[in-house]
């Protein structure tokens, strides 16, 4: 199931809200070993080779954002800003192509590209891109999807196109498959650990 493409449309609804302290997902790894490791995307090894800076890890960066109440009203402002903002489409209804992660320069794109704008203009803010994950997850139907991980000291916080809210990752409903690691520029598994769709707020 991890090696599926990410083509899908993902609409954007729903207020943002305050944040709970939520667990951190299992796999907060402290190195990639073998046991842990996980294949990219193909289109991640793609928009790495055309936006390097996106994709390198800065170690001597914070591991977690600390949430002060600007950082969160920030956070809040970019994520609801860009899910209102940037038309959401198919890879292949937009560009012909099945996959391919880019910013959406031209204000269309789908569920990654969503995500990785967002983390861009998070780390221009001066937020830590090494706290912030691209993640791969099985959505609520069962289809391959991107979200934003935001790795904070109140636990792991998911951005995502569908939604305004920003929702600990546990009240998401996703299965969580993969996601970039903080100690180099490769993916991790995590395990395909599944937030209970009985608490998730969708």
């Amino acid at each position: 199931m991890v090696g599926f493409a990410l083509g899908v449309l993902c609409s954007a609804f729903g207020p943002a809200q305050a944040v709970e302290s939520p667990p951190p997902l299992p796999a907060i790894e402290a190195g990639v070993s073998p046991s842990s490791a996980a294949k990219p995307l193909a289109a991640w090894v793609g928009f790495c080779q055309s936006y390097v800076a996106e994709c390198t890890v800065d170690r001597s960066e914070p591991a977690r954002i600390m949430l002060t109440p600007a950082t969160w009203a920030q956070i809040v402002a970019v994520n609801k800003n860009i899910n209102k903002t940037v038309k959401a489409m198919t890879d292949q209804d937009h560009l012909g192509t099945p996959d391919r992660w880019d910013l959406a320069e031209d204000g269309i794109g789908d569920c990654e590209d969503f995500q990785l704008l967002k983390r861009h203009l998070l780390a221009a803010a001066g937020l830590p891109r090494r706290a912030m994950r691209a993640t791969v997850v099985i959505d609520e139907k069962g289809e391959g999807h991107a979200v934003l991980t935001l790795i904070t000291d109140r636990g792991d916080l998911i951005l995502d196109n569908k939604t305004n809210q920003i929702l600990p990752w546990h009240r998401t409903g996703y299965v969580f498959v993969k996601r970039e690691s903080q100690a180099a520029p490769a993916w991790v598994s995590l395990g395909d650990v599944t937030s209970p769709p009985t608490t998730a707020n969708r």
